[in-house]
């Protein structure tokens, strides 16, 4: 396998993200392909311009609502297949799963459910996980995959800064815990964890009291991969430093 480098951004709405510098900001980082999630825009809304980096094929799949949720992948290699949404399950009208297929692996940009303030959202995101785990077992059985994406909730302790003011709460419920706990056991691996055991670094803070300035954040944007490409996986990162979101891009290369 030649090394590939992809990045997953949660851009929160590519229309502002663009407006920050979006397009240059992915000729500095360099990768071949991009994941992003919470687009907020069909294709046909996106301004691309004359800055846009041509050399990337995007893929898009956006929600039913406007102005809601939607992934959209940017890649430099040329997909054997694109599958927007599946329609055996929920997701086509959120817009939250777009899967690339390449020779040695199949990619799934996924916007996974948060489950609100209330918890109002927690059993349908339970739903969504459930299903999208089923389906990706199948995904498995033919090609390793790789999971990117925002899937809204520390894991651990150490994948936030105050997980004891924050247990309970939508991202860090025992239910959204255990459900990536059942991921990683059923062969996947966390790629960041897998590489930086002890490692302290945030994805996403909240807009309020200062929180990024503060570094008190959370780890919920994730490269989840087939435990058959641990030898391959090279570097998995989180790039805290760059602006343009209320989340940092995440990165692996294999």
């Amino acid at each position: 396998m030649t090394e590939i480098k992809i990045i997953s951004w949660n851009v929160a709405g590519i229309r502002a993200g663009i407006r920050k510098g979006l397009w240059q900001k992915m000729r500095d980082m360099g990768a071949d392909i991009y994941c992003f999630q919470e687009t907020k825009a069909r294709k046909d809304q996106v301004p691309m311009g004359v800055e846009y980096p041509q050399e990337y094929k995007d893929f898009w799949n956006p929600a039913e609502k406007a102005g809601y949720s939607g992934v959209a992948t940017f890649s430099k290699l040329e997909p054997k297949k694109v599958i927007v949404g599946d329609k055996d399950n929920d997701w086509d009208d959120e817009g939250r799963v777009i899967i690339t297929k390449f020779d040695e692996f199949s990619l799934l940009n996924v916007y996974f459910p948060n489950a609100n303030a209330e918890l109002t959202r927690l059993a349908y995101k339970l739903d969504f996980n459930r299903d999208l785990l089923a389906y990706i077992n199948k995904l498995e059985s033919n090609k390793p995959v790789i999971i990117a994406g925002d899937f809204n909730v520390a894991h651990q302790e150490i994948d936030l800064a105050r997980p004891k003011e924050n247990a309970g709460h939508a991202g860090f419920t025992t239910e959204e815990r255990n459900w990536f706990k059942q991921l990683l056991s059923a062969g996947y691996l966390d790629s960041f964890r897998l590489l930086e055991p002890k490692k302290v670094q945030y994805s996403w803070w909240s807009f309020r009291a200062g929180a990024r300035r503060k570094n008190v954040g959370w780890r919920i944007d994730y490269f989840v991969i087939s435990a058959k490409l641990r030898k391959k996986i090279k570097k998995a990162f989180i790039l805290d430093q760059v602006l343009g979101s209320d989340h940092a891009p995440v990165g692996i290369e294999i």
